[in-house]
């Protein structure tokens, strides 16, 4: 059976890409920080600027000393809500 139910309700799946998007922009902002992309370029410059947006508010919630954690603490959290919150009120509306 498919991720994506045939007959399904139109909404959730809209929901579904959604969030399956947004959690993909910020950890694609997890990959390209953890290997060191290079800022200067355009896609790289669009991915960071969509991530913070998207982790805006989780975005400097933890104080760890190094760098890295706190990007993939403050940034994966949020893809973890996102994905969570999107599929839970997709499998809501499913009903």
């Amino acid at each position: 059976m498919s991720r994506y139910a045939h007959g399904s309700n139109p909404a959730a799946r809209v929901i579904l890409v959604v969030a399956d998007v947004m959690a993909l922009i910020l950890g694609l902002w997890i990959l390209m920080y953890l290997l060191d992309a290079n800022r200067a370029n355009d896609l790289v410059d669009f991915v960071h600027r969509s991530a913070n947006w998207l982790a805006g508010w989780s975005r400097d919630l933890f104080t760890f000393d190094e760098a890295w954690a706190r990007v993939v603490a403050g940034y994966g959290l949020a893809a973890v809500v996102y994905l969570f919150i999107g599929h839970a009120v997709a499998g809501r509306i499913r009903r």
